[in-house]
């Protein structure tokens, strides 16, 4: 049997950048072609943020539907967690900025990284600072402008990555059974440079030397990551689906982590989850890292596959490595 959720999520909003990069458009500049990105990602376009779109604009834009639809105003904001690994600026926090944008001016503001899974990262906290007691309305965010941190000229992860920002509001429980049933939550530093960015830390400063080299922009082992993501994500699906007492079978949507089509496939097969049963939406969007899990939600809200009082399962894989995965009552 599950135990009584503690949060439960009250409104979703999402923002893109308008600009849309298809696979013929890489094909311009890169050694691809739609067909070859297709066939090994499910990737058919992105959406790619403008020198003069902010992630502070993406997150207040998502933010702002998201409260909407809470029927909240910012004012009542106790809290505000943006999973990201591209802030707008190293400080203050992608948080703060989004805070100020909203006059959310009671809320604690901060950030957290944990790159894929931070939107499951940060709906555990938001979980666990409503369990306190002393929080009771948070703003989670998974946001990411991953066009700033991509090097275009390299086809391996060009054609993976896109921008976009997803918000959620989670409040206490109010008995009805939905809400979050389990939070399963893990890293593994020691696969760290499998997918990392070697320059621009304290330790490795830009300098014209490593900006010359590329040293700014992520650099992924493609193959090694595709193993690592599948075992981790059947592992956190396994133990989440163990914590809440639940199963498989009793699953109603399964919103993995937008990454790669056969990741998504495999991990549903490891699971035993019908495909049918799977949101999918990564052909749209390919990989916007913590904004995956909240715009392939606010999706399946939209398209009627989201419903309240579905049981679903959410999972994600990213550097770190991390990794982790929630059962929600929705």
């Amino acid at each position: 049997m599950s135990r009584a959720p503690i949060a439960a999520f009250r409104g979703l909003g999402v923002a893109v950048p308008s600009q849309v990069v298809t696979n013929d458009d890489l094909s311009k500049s890169l050694d691809t072609s739609d067909q070859w990105i297709v066939e090994r990602t499910g990737i058919r376009e992105r959406r790619v943020a403008r020198a003069d779109e902010s992630l502070t604009q993406l997150t207040t834009e998502a933010s702002r539907m998201a409260l909407a639809r809470a029927g909240m105003s910012a004012a009542e904001l106790d809290a505000i967690v943006v999973a990201t690994v591209t802030p707008d600026r190293r400080m203050p926090s992608q948080a703060c900025d989004l805070q100020a944008a909203l006059g959310a001016n009671r809320a604690a503001a901060f950030d957290i990284i944990a790159a894929c899974p931070g939107f499951v990262f940060a709906a555990g906290v938001a979980e666990g600072l409503i369990a306190s007691g002393s929080y009771k309305n948070v703003l989670i965010l998974g946001a990411e402008r991953l066009s700033t941190i991509t090097d275009w000229q390299d086809r391996s992860t060009a054609v993976l990555f896109g921008d976009g920002a997803g918000a959620a509001v989670l409040t206490p429980a109010t008995g009805d059974g939905r809400g979050i049933l389990s939070t399963y939550l893990k890293s593994d530093g020691r696969l760290a440079e499998l997918l990392y960015i070697p320059a621009g830390g304290g330790m490795n400063p830009l300098t014209a030397e490593n900006v010359n080299d590329r040293g700014q922009y992520m650099k992924m082992a493609g193959r090694e990551v595709f193993k690592a993501a599948v075992r981790a994500m059947g592992e956190a699906c396994d133990e989440a689906l163990r914590r809440a007492g639940v199963t498989a079978e009793e699953i109603e949507l399964f919103v993995p982590h937008q990454a790669n089509l056969r990741i998504i496939e495999a991990t549903a097969k490891h699971s035993n989850i019908p495909m049918s049963k799977v949101m999918v939406n990564v052909e749209r969007y390919g990989n916007t890292s913590a904004a995956s899990i909240p715009l392939a939600l606010a999706q399946a809200e939209e398209e009627g596959r989201l419903k309240p009082g579905m049981l679903i399962l959410l999972v994600a894989f990213g550097a770190g490595f991390t990794w982790g995965a929630t059962v929600v009552r929705w």
